[in-house]
């Protein structure tokens, strides 16, 4: 996740940290030359087919509408993604509380809250792949071998509890109840990173976007004159680059620098379940070139 100010009116042409334009560079720089070709052979060879500018911008209007929507669906997806992780955050801060409040030992209370953190770190590799084994090792000797384990570990400490008579009926249907809040994030998240938004989409917004960007040269051919490169780059980077940001935010757990921050907010994890056990916390993650991974 990207964190900076907002920037000054020349930074906003040399920011590149975060930006699509790197990704997006060739299919501009293509754009253009193409309008040179077209211009050039227009004044030099021969006239070139005129195409009506209210056309285009039919053309374009319709392109703007589906790139809208097809955007507005994968920062739902985006949304959705921190939302969910928000609900974690809260979710281990209000086990922690329950555990307190029926009476859970604090050896039984460490165990659990290590688990969860443990949990989320082994949830967050399984997610981007990130090497966790340090972070999980820190909180669990056992070393769960994955989120599932992690849980497992949970749930059978919460019966051993009841069985012991540690916590009572209520207590334990209450606690239950909590962590398999934890699974049903988990799933969902799964859902997320596992379903794109249907290739048709994609497929229907490139094809489209490079069709207009090689046609809106020979409509520019007598309103823009020897401006007609920089115009057609200005259009290209428009529309490419709403359809880059699209296929960025439809994937919010990958290792983007505009995607979720999942290592920041297992951080914070860390650090409420350390003031829940009244050990030290560690300090929050910090950004690193503006970008909050």
């Amino acid at each position: 996740m990207i964190l900076r100010d907002r920037p000054r009116f020349l930074e906003l042409f040399l920011i590149t940290r975060g930006s699509v334009v790197p990704r997006i560079a060739p299919n501009i720089l293509a754009t253009a030359a193409w309008a040179v070709v077209i211009l050039l052979a227009d004044r030099f060879l021969a006239p070139m087919p005129r195409l009506s500018l209210t056309a285009m911008g039919i053309f374009g209007l319709a392109l703007s509408l589906f790139l809208g929507f097809r955007n507005n669906a994968a920062y739902d997806r985006w949304w959705e993604a921190r939302r969910i992780w928000g609900r974690m955050v809260s979710d281990l801060r209000s086990f922690g509380q329950e555990l307190t409040a029926f009476g859970a030992s604090d050896e039984d209370r460490a165990y659990i809250l290590s688990h969860i953190v443990s949990f989320h770190h082994l949830h967050r590799a399984a997610l981007r792949g990130d090497n966790v084994a340090e972070d999980v090792a820190r909180w669990t000797p056992d070393a769960p071998a994955d989120p599932d384990a992690a849980l497992r570990h949970i749930a059978t400490r919460l019966a051993d509890m009841a069985r012991a008579g540690q916590i009572d009926g209520f207590g334990q249907k209450a606690l239950t109840e909590r962590l398999a809040a934890f699974a049903t994030a988990q799933a969902a998240n799964e859902r997320l990173a596992n379903t794109p938004l249907p290739f048709v989409y994609s497929l229907l917004v490139q094809r489209t976007t490079w069709l207009y960007c090689l046609l809106i040269p020979f409509g520019l051919l007598d309103s823009a004159g020897w401006f007609e490169p920089l115009v057609a780059a200005i259009v290209a980077y428009v529309f490419f680059g709403l359809s880059e940001v699209t296929h960025e935010l439809e994937q919010p757990f990958s290792t983007q620098p505009n995607a979720i921050p999942l290592a920041a907010l297992c951080r914070v994890m860390e650090i409420s379940a350390s003031h829940a056990l009244g050990r030290k916390a560690p300090p929050p993650l910090a950004p690193t070139d503006h970008v909050l991974s």
